[in-house]
């Protein structure tokens, strides 16, 4: 079983934003991680709970919730939470 991974805009426009490299690493997560075991990356707290966490790059997280009744990993966010 396998998950779909879907993007919002803001996630889009962060994709955009990355070095060619990062968006290669983001790619190999996406297709062997998120879509095979979305529940791999941290749980997210806060004003953040039902969203998860996974470091793309020191300052880089890719955030995403899951939708397990659809099988959908949604990326909401891949860039930095630590401005930029």
């Amino acid at each position: 079983m396998s998950y779909r991974i879907r993007f919002t805009h803001q996630a889009a426009k962060d994709i955009q934003k990355l070095t060619p490299k990062l968006q290669s690493k983001l790619k190999n997560i996406l297709r062997n991680r998120l879509a095979v075991d979305p529940y791999s990356g941290k749980t997210l707290l806060g004003d953040m709970k039902g969203y998860y966490s996974l470091r793309l790059s020191y300052k880089d997280r890719v955030v995403y919730s899951i939708d397990d009744d659809d099988l959908i990993v949604l990326v909401v966010r891949a860039k930095t939470h630590y401005g930029d």
